[in-house]
């Protein structure tokens, strides 16, 4: 799927600004759209503050949420009826060559992939929030995994997410 530009004023203003939820109701979005992967149907949701994916029992939310404390965590797992979910963030601050290249990176990914959802915001083309969802798990059960990329182009960082859930 090709990235889509996202009508919207880029409201991230810093990487350290994001904060994770698995509680939150939906936000409203800039863009959505629903796949199946693996037996589940997964919504793919891009905000004026990042990212929403809803799968099975998960609602993942990193947004900037003016309301919850700031920060993601470096590893999460939580355990669901009958699932495991899984999650780790990492935010690198890079140089505006690798930065630029690591961007074109995760568009190339999203592209690519064929359950994906990614938005271009305006004002610059490596303002980016990219998700890519894919099947995975062990042999005796479901699961699936996404990642997301969160850019920043006003400072070098990028913000990267791996999610896995998979049932027990």
């Amino acid at each position: 799927m090709h990235a889509v530009s996202l009508q919207a004023p880029y409201l991230d203003t810093a990487a350290d600004q994001l904060c994770f939820s698995l509680d939150l109701t939906e936000r409203p979005a800039l863009a959505e759209r629903e796949v199946s992967v693996g037996g589940l149907a997964v919504r793919l949701r891009l905000l004026g503050a990042s990212h929403q994916v809803f799968a099975g029992p998960v609602r993942e939310t990193v947004a900037c949420l003016p309301e919850a404390v700031r920060g993601l965590p470096a590893t999460h797992t939580r355990w669901l009826a009958g699932w495991t979910y899984d999650f780790s963030a990492a935010t690198e601050c890079l140089g505006p060559e690798e930065f630029s290249a690591r961007v074109a990176d995760a568009l190339s990914r999203a592209n690519e992939a064929e359950h994906s959802l990614c938005g271009v915001f305006p004002g610059s083309p490596e303002a980016v929030t990219a998700v890519v969802v894919e099947a995975c798990g062990k042999r005796s059960g479901a699961g699936l995994a996404w990642r997301t990329w969160h850019s920043y182009p006003q400072d070098g960082h990028i913000v990267s997410t791996y999610s896995r859930l998979e049932a027990r």
